[in-house]
């Protein structure tokens, strides 16, 4: 339950501030679509940053409970919490694809 409340703080303070650092550079392009892609942006990496945070709260638990008895699988789960992490780089990943894609 603690992974989850600070994924979900992490996840709004980093779209609190995607939405301040995107509105502070360009002040001039306030049009409906480009506010609409700001927020899609901080919603990608918000969202991203909670499903990254639940799976790996998961992960890691059920990790855990493996290493305990078998020593020898620790590279599997090392796999496994590493694949939950992936999900914060790939909501990273298109946020900056649709802040700086030129259409």
């Amino acid at each position: 339950m603690r992974t989850l409340s600070k994924a979900l703080l992490i996840a709004l303070l980093l779209v609190t501030a995607t939405a301040l650092v995107s509105a502070a550079q360009s002040p001039a392009d306030t049009s409906t679509g480009f506010m609409g892609i700001n927020i899609g942006a901080g919603l990608a990496v918000g969202l991203a940053a909670i499903g990254a945070g639940v799976a790996v709260g998961m992960s890691a638990a059920a990790g855990i409970g493996v290493l305990s008895e078998k020593r020898e699988m620790f590279g599997t789960v090392l796999i496994f919490v590493a694949l939950g992490e992936g999900i914060a780089v790939y909501g990273i990943l298109f946020a900056v694809l649709m802040l700086f894609a030129k259409f």
